[in-house]
């Protein structure tokens, strides 16, 4: 009899509703706090991006976190990251294992916020939308669209087939899901679209992430001022950038039933860098002094950025100002963290450590062994190529104006547009609709850049009977926040004038993604043409290392196949993060275009130090 009141009592304790067997993976938001198991906590979170990592690091850079005090992660899903082509979905491939870096995250001890979007910003590609969004006439990003809002089910659909079952309530580490991103910076600037359609376009992103499945609690983030626009009613507000704990009381208050728990969601411990602009730095002191307070005051907090990464390949972004038509962002995106891009401790990250562990009840983690950084010695050069000479072996696509990337269904990299002229012409060429930096060509001679950065879209020109224009021009980097994120074609997007006189009919176009490292063989190559260089370099023990750029002009680097992103002598950034995981044993391949070409290359030149902060005046 015993025996059968056991196995009924098995019977009857599995049968139990799942609620209450699992009060241990419980996390809830209940009379204003944060819960965990029923008991109040506070949320000590970093961000950092799963992209921007090299796969083979992400724990060693999760457990730096660990032992920086932090018992969250939060991370942006970009969405652009794994659509890869239109229809095609890649979350399993090098960095791209979001489900992988979560369960890492979890068996490190770390809780994981889930910033998913649709749009995110992050200073990354077009705030993680699709650049072929904009091919469909009926689309409208970023709003109470049809269109948009089908293309962004299918994408949270995707992205919930890869977190399913990684919810803290199913046993996983995601404790929040936060709504939309910075909807209410948005709305502020975007005064022509009606607030009902604002308020319809938000509600609708928070009801499609519960129906397809994404578990609370869920959250959103603005900058305390802009609560009234970016609060979804019924989901936590928290606020950005705040550092003033009675205005940050307030509004918490005035949007989520007079309660808290408060929390800041992006607590700048560092700030955005942008090509020929000075690097950003936050002092250590003061970063330290903010997290005290919010301790004191049992405010949450998550820094933005804990360990920023790379913008490998052309994931970066850009922003603009009344100055700047765009202002891209650096490759690095080390963000003056308290974590470099190396996945090194820095000052700030001691300053920020002893905060933490005066705070703490237990002694905190062990800070992680340093990955090795070696400067390599120099390496000579094996072969250059002449880029207008390949590139011209392909295809062409005619047209009578110019076509922009997404018309010629390529997202990111260069397009090369070629003219003949039957009859010779000189004056101002124009290219007001130039998206974003372009080398200016006359019979294969280099006559000058244009260049959105400066605002430069006008140079002089001659060209003769029967010669040949060509304009060579680089995507630098779609915007990432703001108004103008509704208006992110790239090449040239309108006509053409050399003085007041449209350059029509003829219009040839090839095509240079660079999604791969292009194959280099060695020719005779001239100063001013863009030129592709190849270094064969032999190691016997990968580490990480960093390419020293100060001697290049512009363009991108592959080690093995990897693009490490962009370079430009402008600065501040002069060189590019070589992850030691991406080299190996014995002969790696290092490929450099550069688009300008202004000195032969002989060699190529390593260091063991990042150089961040070296900005150049430019000669436009």
């Amino acid at each position: 009899m015993k025996q059968i009141l056991f196995r009924l009592g098995i019977l009857v304790f599995c049968l139990l509703p799942f609620s209450i067997l699992g009060q241990s993976k419980i996390f809830t938001i209940s009379d204003g706090e944060f819960r965990q198991d029923g008991k109040v906590i506070k949320i000590h979170s970093g961000e950092m991006h799963y992209e921007r990592i090299p796969r083979e690091y992400w724990r060693h850079r999760l457990q730096m976190l660990k032992a920086m005090g932090m018992n969250t992660v939060a991370t942006y899903v970009f969405w652009n990251y794994h659509e890869i082509e239109p229809g095609v979905w890649d979350f399993k491939t090098g960095n791209k294992d979001l489900a992988e870096f979560i369960r890492i995250a979890k068996s490190e001890g770390l809780f994981v916020i889930l910033r998913p979007g649709p749009y995110a910003c992050g200073e990354w590609e077009f705030g993680g939308y699709p650049w072929w969004l904009q091919n469909n006439p009926d689309l409208v990003i970023r709003t109470n669209n049809k269109a948009f809002l089908e293309a962004c089910k299918t994408y949270l659909e995707h992205l919930y087939a890869e977190v399913k079952g990684l919810f803290a309530s199913e046993g996983g580490p995601i404790i929040m899901v936060q709504v939309e991103n910075e909807f209410g910076s948005y709305v502020s600037q975007r005064t022509d679209i009606k607030a009902s359609d604002h308020k319809d376009y938000k509600t609708t992103i928070y009801n499609l992430l519960k129906e397809i499945g994404f578990q609370g609690p869920f959250f959103t983030s603005d900058g305390s001022w802009l609560f009234e626009d970016g609060a979804v009613e019924g989901v936590l507000p928290t606020a950005n950038g705040e550092t003033n704990l009675d205005n940050l009381k307030k509004q918490v208050n005035k949007y989520n039933k007079a309660q808290g728990p408060y929390m800041v969601a992006e607590f700048y411990s560092g700030w955005l860098d942008h090509w020929a602009e000075p690097f950003v730095k936050i002092g250590s002191d003061e970063t330290a002094s903010q997290t005290k307070k919010y301790i004191d005051a049992g405010v949450s907090f998550n820094y933005y950025m804990a360990h920023g990464g790379t913008n490998f390949g052309f994931t970066s972004g850009a922003n603009y100002n009344a100055e700047s038509n765009i202002q891209p962002d650096l490759t690095s995106y080390d963000y003056d963290a308290p974590i470099n891009e190396a996945g090194w401790a820095t000052p700030k990250f001691i300053a920020i450590r002893e905060v933490m562990q005066r705070f703490s009840k237990t002694k905190l983690a062990p800070i992680p062994e340093k990955i090795p950084s070696v400067k390599y010695p120099d390496q000579a050069v094996k072969a250059s190529m002449d880029i207008l000479s390949w590139i011209k072996k392909e295809k062409a696509i005619v047209s009578d104006q110019p076509l922009t990337f997404e018309k010629l269904g390529q997202g990111n990299g260069y397009v090369l547009y070629r003219k003949r002229f039957t009859q010779p012409i000189a004056g101002a060429l124009k290219i007001e609709g130039l998206r974003d930096f372009a080398v200016v060509y006359v019979n294969g001679v280099n006559v000058g850049e244009l260049n959105r950065v400066f605002n430069k879209y006008e140079l002089a020109v001659s060209i003769p009977f029967n010669g040949i224009l060509e304009i060579l021009v680089e995507n630098m980097g779609r915007i990432n926040y703001g108004a103008e994120i509704v208006h992110n074609t790239k090449g040239i997007i309108s006509p053409i004038f050399i003085n007041d006189y449209e350059i029509s009919g003829g219009w040839e176009m090839y095509k240079m993604p660079m999604s791969e490292a292009p194959v280099v063989k060695n020719e005779t190559v001239k100063l001013g043409r863009p030129v592709l260089y190849e270094s064969i370099v032999t190691i016997d023990k990968p580490a990480d290392t960093f390419l020293n750029m100060t001697d290049w002009g512009k363009g991108i680097v592959f080690v093995n196949g990897h693009n490490l992103g962009r370079y430009w002598k402008v600065g501040p950034q002069q060189t590019l993060y070589v992850p030691g995981c991406w080299l190996k044993s014995g002969q790696n391949s290092i490929i450099i275009y550069d688009q300008l070409n202004e000195k032969m290359q002989t060699h190529i030149t390593f260091t063991n130090e990042p150089i961040l902060e070296q900005l150049r005046k430019s000669e436009n």
